[in-house]
């Protein structure tokens, strides 16, 4: 054992080892000589590529998952055969317990037991937030396709401390109404969350460390966390929020810093956590003009609710950071081999900065379901928040306070029993008047069709003109025909009419509510054409008493008249 030495001579092209990929110039050897007594990272120092080495020794052939290029010729210099075999099954022990330490193995083996390689593995684990191995074999199977599947990129994590019950409540009804009111700031883009971690990168087969430094972080500042955490609004021209200030945020600030210390012992990664003031994000970057408005609607916050504060870590996509992100809101079957297809709720990461490619009306965007880059329809897609894609891991609740308050609370609530039953009853009766209210009237709101100028730009008048003024359909998404204007086809340039598939669309939402048996009182309407013929399309055919049809009363400088009911 003391003895034997092997003499390794590897000559590599392209060589892919555990997603990393590593390029030799051809017929380079790479010549050395190590003991079974030296520590196993001497192996990880050589490219990776003598770990591929090692654990071919224990099988009879080379691994298929080998490139056809990578070539190792080794000779072994040993004493007997049995010395040597001894040595091979130890050196091998070592580096595949270290590569096993490294995972889950209830998630990590159903994934290898079907071919998928571990790198392969290891990422589908870290993008689905190690759930279940289902999850991780669902996203494997969506990126079958995907370019950078076996590119070394991790994953960017972040932990967040973020409020519950009443509390979130409050806070999210503040983001709907500021969001009404005031349009959408950058608070908008993530949740309700103090930064306790910002993001950083982690290896994908150091993740289960990261959820052990969360639980080891918790368990330490349990006792002491504080049972209830003060807010004071700061308000800024470009800022809006709670700040977190004296011994609640001495001890929340303390549990972000035993989490990153944690972290970088256990997952070799470097953790920043958040030294300056704690804050909690309700508006930023928004317009001065709006500070008043927004000051109100924060002060209408109360801060009396119970919240049970929860520690989250989050992950990323690092390469997506400064991206637009899209929400798929129709199907989309790609008519040619560089566009995208698109299945309702999917997420799309587009560039700004590249789209110079892209004609009017698309974008070119990077599935997040599929890891896939192509065109697709712009108009198919609504934008998304910046957090809708991130993927939640673990969580640490502190319910220090919620066990200490339990008894309290189970003893009220015997006392307000009677009370909380007639309250119920009242509310019962309430939403049932509620309900038959809304049974008996209701209003529709629909949005018009697809309109020329949406699919064939800003210069779709001119395609569709002869010299002389007249109208031609060049393309059969273009309407058979327009309607004669005073002004002739140049009235149309600022009031474009609906496509061939604008009207079919406002057929069929037609022919869907009249399937459904609802009854049309009255119909107002936008004076533009568009919307005007989406009326009337959805209209046709339609009577009321089965004898007068119902009339188009268009809104704008015209007078509103209901039609006989």
């Amino acid at each position: 054992m003391r003895g034997l030495g092997w003499t390794f001579r590897l000559m590599v092209e392209t060589v892919r080892v555990g997603g990393h990929c590593t390029q030799h110039p051809a017929n380079r050897i790479l010549t050395t000589s190590i003991s079974c007594k030296q520590d196993i990272s001497f192996c990880q120092k050589h490219q990776k590529g003598l770990e591929v080495f090692l654990r071919s020794l224990s099988v009879a052939s080379t691994p298929p998952a080998l490139s056809p290029r990578f070539c190792v010729q080794a000779s072994f210099l040993a004493c007997g055969q049995e010395e040597m075999a001894a040595a091979e099954t130890q050196l091998y022990a070592k580096v595949s317990n270290k590569l096993k330490g490294r995972s889950t193995p209830l998630l990590l083996e159903p994934l290898l037991a079907m071919g998928f390689p571990v790198h392969t593995s290891l990422k589908a684990l870290a993008a689905t937030g190690r759930k279940t191995a289902e999850e991780a074999l669902a996203w494997l199977h969506g990126h079958c396709n995907d370019p950078s599947l076996d590119d070394p990129i991790p994953q960017e994590y972040a932990l967040f401390l973020c409020p519950t019950g009443p509390l979130l409540e409050k806070l999210q009804e503040f983001w709907r109404e500021s969001k009404r009111q005031c349009a959408k700031n950058r608070a908008h883009e993530v949740f309700p969350h103090v930064t306790l971690c910002d993001f950083f990168t982690c290896e994908d087969q150091k993740v289960e460390c990261l959820y052990e430094a969360l639980k080891r972080a918790g368990d330490r500042l349990l006792g002491s966390f504080p049972m209830a955490v003060p807010l004071a609004l700061h308000s800024s021209i470009s800022y809006l929020g709670f700040f977190l200030n004296g011994g609640p945020a001495d001890v929340i600030r303390e549990f972000a810093m035993t989490f990153a210390t944690e972290a970088s012992l256990l997952a070799d990664c470097t953790v920043k956590p958040c030294t300056k003031q704690l804050h909690l994000t309700l508006a930023h970057k928004f317009y001065p003009h709006h500070q008043r408005t927004l000051e109100q609607l924060a002060r209408a916050i109360p801060l009396g609710h119970g919240c049970q504060w929860t520690a989250a870590l989050y992950s990323r996509d690092m390469r997506f950071v400064h991206y637009q992100t899209l929400r798929a809101l129709f199907q989309y079957q790609p008519q040619n081999a560089d566009e995208l297809m698109l299945s309702p709720g999917d997420y799309i990461f587009v560039d700004p900065t590249q789209q110079d490619e892209a004609s009017e009306g698309w974008v070119i965007g990077i599935s997040q379901r599929t890891g896939c880059r192509g065109f697709l329809p712009e108009n198919y897609t609504d934008r998304a928040s910046e957090s809708d894609t991130w993927v939640k891991h673990r969580t640490y609740t502190f319910n220090l306070a919620a066990d200490l308050n339990s008894r309290k609370d189970g003893e009220a609530s015997s006392r307000r029993g009677g009370e909380f039953l007639s309250q119920t009853a009242r509310s019962l009766s309430g939403i049932q008047a509620l309900q038959a209210t809304v049974a008996r009237k209701s209003v529709l709101v629909v949005r018009h069709g697809e309109r020329v100028d949406q699919i064939f730009g800003k210069s779709w008048l001119q395609q569709c003109s002869t010299p002389d003024g007249k109208y031609y359909r060049p393309d059969l998404n273009f309407p058979c025909s327009l309607p004669r204007r005073s002004r002739g086809i140049k009235d149309f340039e600022n009031d474009p009419p609906l496509s061939s598939c604008g009207i079919f669309q406002s057929r069929i939402a037609g022919d869907a509510l009249l399937d459904s048996g609802i009854r049309i009182s009255s119909v107002f309407a936008s004076p533009a054409l568009r919307c005007v013929q989406t009326a009337k399309l959805i209209l046709e055919g339609r009577t009321v008493n089965g004898t007068r049809p119902l009339q188009l009363c268009p809104l704008g400088g015209t007078r509103i008249a209901r039609p006989e009911v």
